[in-house]
């Protein structure tokens, strides 16, 4: 029986287990190897897979922490010979088995599956999910207890071997070798010596090689020359670049007006707060500075601190911890005193237990003495129960009747309605009216005649709004068309007036008037473009 969860890879793993075990064929004759035994055993592990699991999968988390993954196999299949081909192979086969196998993984696997009180406790108990408890003790958990003791020979026999193994080196014979007999090369002729070539004497080297060439300073001078002419041109170009038209569009004629615009408040509130009386910010800056300088002395003086802060704390986070340490020890000790005296408490609670043991164990045997009474005062009470029950059935089963009897009633005139509901003749055409309604009772229906009617208005709805936003649209564009004039109007005058306040100032500049014409010169310029 194959289970078809099973892949190939895991059967090969197996089947390389197998092939270390001595195929045993249970037969009169002198043991030989068995195919069918390896089938069998194989069949066995994957029938038995999940009691098998359990035990395994225990041994990997108790005893077999430091095993390896891939040796699980090997331990099914010693732990299914063990359950349930022991009787067959005899505990002289199966020690066999268990020796052609590494000693300290065998010890370790069955001392701990032969315990006694894993296999009367949590191995049982597991397997009764699986199977039947009363099917699993008999069956499986005492023949293992029955064979325990024998196996429990066994397990001292691999112990003994483990503590005496003694590491055996193999000694192999040196292997001498022979000499090969090769034809023996005949002398070779010495070669007669090529006379040595006598090298011709080149040409001297060429003064030109020291020196710079002509070519590169050639290159210098043109260089100095074009820089020349470039500065000139630079210079004339500087002095003609007002007079080129540039093209403006939308938002390049925004952008400057927004410029011009900025920079007229800005010269208006200059202007406002030298009215005001605003005077030299040389005092505020020098204010400033101090206060600054100030700021970060204390800044200094409060990183000094938090320095020194810190080392305070680790001093104090030193002392904590020995402190912490003392407090360990003191507890440690308690701690102690109180385990010595939990022990004792312990010893005399066992001892009280087993006396009561004692005491319960003899109960039980007096027990034992009324058994028979206590056995038929339990027969007749099952009795007297098994008879209620049955009345109770009885009744049941006649209620159910009765009921099955009143649904089948129920069904057989739901048919008949049925029928008769299928034998009225039906109407195959239909007139439609497009002036009513479908008639499925919904607050939003309608005729067809008035769904046309609807979307007529609709469509006329739609137009009119698309004419509305184009009309919007063609006056929003000559809006921005005009702004735009605006616009290019006002920047003219900035430029014309910039020009004449920039000639004004080289003028005075020229005649030694100073800034204060100048800020003259500004403010009328500036004043004559608000009032513009």
């Amino acid at each position: 029986t194959w289970n078809s969860s099973m892949s190939f890879s895991t059967f090969k793993n197996w089947n390389c287990n197998f092939k270390v075990l001595p195929c045993i064929c249970p037969v009169s004759k002198p043991y030989i190897v068995s195919q069918k035994f390896v089938l069998e055993t194989l069949a066995g592990c994957i029938q038995y897979k999940s009691l098998l699991d359990v035990v395994v999968n225990a041994f990997f988390v108790r005893d077999g922490k430091y095993c390896l993954i891939s040796e699980r196999n090997l331990y099914i299949v010693i732990c299914y010979l063990a359950t349930f081909q022991l009787e067959e192979l005899g505990l002289q086969h199966f020690s066999r088995i268990v020796k052609s196998q590494d000693t300290a993984k065998m010890h370790k696997f069955l001392r701990f599956f032969f315990n006694a009180l894993y296999l009367n406790t949590w191995i049982k108990d597991e397997w009764s999910r699986f199977y039947d408890s009363l099917y699993v003790k008999e069956n499986w958990i005492d023949p293992l207890l029955r064979w325990q003791p024998k196996v429990q020979q066994l397990i001292e026999q691999l112990m003994d071997k483990l503590s005496n193994r003694t590491t055996t080196v193999k000694t192999s014979t040196v292997t001498q070798p022979k000499e090969f007999n090769l034809t023996v090369p005949k002398p070779r002729a010495i070669p007669i010596p090529l006379p040595i070539p006598v090298l011709e004497k080149g040409p001297p080297v060429p003064p030109s090689t020291y020196k710079p060439p002509k070519e590169k300073k050639q290159l210098k001078e043109v260089k100095i020359k074009n820089r020349q002419k470039a500065e000139v041109s630079v210079l004339s170009s500087c002095s003609s670049i007002d007079n080129i038209p540039i093209k403006l569009n939308a938002a390049a004629i925004l952008r400057e007006g927004a410029l011009y615009q900025q920079k007229m408040e800005q010269e208006l509130k200059r202007i406002e707060n030298l009215l005001r009386g605003a005077g030299d910010p040389s005092e505020f800056l020098e204010w400033q500075k101090q206060m600054r300088g100030k700021d970060l002395e204390e800044q200094l003086a409060e990183i000094e601190c938090r320095r020194l802060q810190g080392k305070l704390s680790h001093e104090e986070a030193v002392l904590a911890h020995q402190n912490v340490t003392q407090e360990n020890k003191k507890k440690a000790d308690l701690m102690r005193e109180e385990k010595a005296e939990l022990m004792h408490q312990y010893a005399e609670k066992r001892l009280q237990e087993q006396k009561e043991m004692r005491e319960l164990v003899e109960q039980v045997v007096e027990g034992h003495k009324n058994a028979k009474q206590a056995k038929l005062k339990l027969q007749k009470y099952k009795q007297q129960i098994v008879q209620e029950v049955s009345e109770e059935n009885r009744e049941l089963l006649r209620q159910a009747l009765e009921e099955e009897e009143e649904k089948l009633r129920k069904r057989c005139e739901l048919i008949q309605q049925i029928r008769a509901i299928e034998s009225l003749p039906i109407l195959k055409h239909k007139f439609v009216d497009l002036t009513e309604t479908g008639g499925h009772g919904l607050i939003c229906e309608m005729s067809i005649v008035e769904l046309r009617e609807r979307l007529a208005l609709l469509r006329e709805a739609q137009k009119a709004a698309e004419e509305e936003k184009r009309d919007q649209i063609i006056h929003e564009k000559q809006a921005k068309e005009q702004l735009l004039l605006d616009k290019l109007d006002q920047i003219s005058v900035f430029r014309a007036e910039l020009g004449r306040a920039a000639a004004l100032n080289v003028d005075s500049i020229a005649s030694g008037l100073g800034a204060k014409l100048v800020s003259c010169e500004r403010c009328s310029a500036f004043l004559l473009l608000l009032f513009s």
